[in-house]
């Protein structure tokens, strides 16, 4: 290998290590534009792909973060043509139980999913006001609001709320006026508004109370004590089962579910998974049909309130959200 051979072998790689110094923030980003895990990382590895092939054409015009997030907000916009929207259970139509035979479930491409922190980069701010605001900007209610905008207002909102871009900065993102970013956002905030999801106040981190409330949980809903469970679970609570498009509303409504068509996870252990979208999850297993202790059932995201369970989101596709959580195939 000859000294030019070795310089340009060394450049690529410096290229390669400080455009993946950027891969957690940009899956941020991609995440809260597209609505799944999945999704964002294959955009974000569209754009550092994009960005590696063109590097030469760059030559520092730019900063290199503006430069990249201007490829993640172009691949993010191609990628929502012409789809339907993600969105939550309670997006969709209202509250109420059904007989599990009749429950309706839609593919996986129309819901929003959950993303663990560990893509995020959810620390990187300095002052803890913003490290909490950004944990709120990942919450599935704030993120499934996201979704019910256009492509170009969603990214407005997110890169002047949420990352505090100047509107000066993000019309030169979007090749585009102040005064039209100026006017998209008050579009968009005019439309959470009305989806009464505008709100993004800093959410709490999980300090001693919340988190013996969770082991408390954790272990009433094994024990599947319902006398237990009651104490913890608020009057107000919300309870939904992505794939299906069912939600349940109130402490009583959920119950009666646990009791009567949701008795079969009578037995379940649950497993910590980490974080997910700002709040604690766990993996549900129930008992093995093969006898042989116990299977991937769902993965529980549980939303801590004032007094107890506010809500709890139990995704049922454990194929994929599984692995991407770090959790067993199987419990012994």
């Amino acid at each position: 290998m000859g000294p030019m051979e070795g310089s340009t072998l060394a450049a690529t790689a410096r290229l390669e290590d400080t455009l993946e110094q950027h891969r957690r923030e940009l899956t941020g980003y991609c995440y809260r534009m597209l609505g799944s895990p999945f999704e964002a990382e294959d955009a974000v590895q569209e754009t550092l792909l994009r960005a590696w092939r063109s590097h030469e054409r760059f030559e520092g015009r730019s900063a290199l973060r503006s430069w990249l997030y201007k490829i993640a907000t172009n691949v993010c916009l191609d990628s929502l043509r012409g789809r339907a929207r993600r969105a939550m259970p309670m997006d969709l139509g209202p509250a109420g139980a059904q007989e599990p035979a009749s429950l309706t479930m839609l593919p996986e491409s129309r819901w929003v999913e959950p993303i663990p922190h560990s893509m995020l980069a959810l620390e990187a701010a300095a002052d803890p006001a913003e490290r909490a605001l950004a944990r709120e900007s990942v919450r599935l209610a704030f993120v499934a609001a996201l979704q019910r905008l256009p492509g170009r207002q969603r990214a407005v909102l997110i890169l002047c709320e949420v990352l505090r871009w100047k509107a000066g900065e993000v019309a030169e993102l979007l090749d585009t006026s102040v005064a039209a970013v100026n006017s998209a956002l008050q579009r968009a905030r005019a439309s959470l508004d009305a989806a009464g999801a505008s709100s993004l106040d800093a959410l709490p981190r999980l300090d001693p109370a919340r988190q013996e409330l969770l082991e408390r949980y954790m272990a009433a809903f094994e024990a599947y004590d319902i006398q237990a469970l009651t104490k913890l679970i608020r009057q107000d609570a919300l309870q939904s089962m992505p794939p299906y498009d069912m939600w349940l509303q109130g402490r009583e409504s959920i119950l009666e579910w646990w009791v009567g068509p949701g008795i079969g996870c009578r037995g379940s252990r649950l497993l910590p998974a980490g974080m997910a979208n700002g709040t604690a999850c766990f993996g549900q297993y129930r008992i093995s049909q093969s006898g042989s202790g116990h299977d991937p059932w769902s993965l529980q995201v549980i939303e801590l309130g004032d007094g107890g369970v506010a809500a709890i989101t139990t995704f049922l596709n454990t194929e994929r959200l599984f692995p991407l959580f770090g959790l067993p195939a199987h419990l012994d």
